[in-house]
């Protein structure tokens, strides 16, 4: 039968080192995990309120385009002061005839 050795108290301290670091770890580890977690959400809530921002975007895009349409056809092509909201038309330039 083998004979049972106890520890020696400087053995018994660094054993106990080394699990108290183990805990350490382990719990800097869960919380990397749950703030990897929270991030994760952060982005995927990100991403849903960009995408919603760009279709606003385009949204707005496609109401300006009718808008400067319509003005178009009834004022015709020239320039808006945004300022004071006087149109002014553009200047048609007829080329003249050549006949001979």
């Amino acid at each position: 039968m083998t004979e049972e050795v106890k520890f020696t108290e400087e053995e018994m301290k660094q054993l106990v080192e080394l699990q108290q670091r183990y805990q350490t770890i382990q719990n800097a580890l869960g919380q990397l995990g749950v703030a990897k977690l929270r991030l994760e959400q952060q982005v995927a809530t990100f991403d849903v309120e960009q995408n919603n921002i760009e279709s606003q975007f385009t949204e707005i895009q496609n109401q300006e385009r009718g808008f400067v349409d319509s003005v178009n056809k009834k004022y015709g092509d020239g320039n808006l002061d945004i300022n004071t909201g006087i149109f002014t038309p553009k200047e048609v330039t007829k080329t003249p005839d050549k006949t001979l």
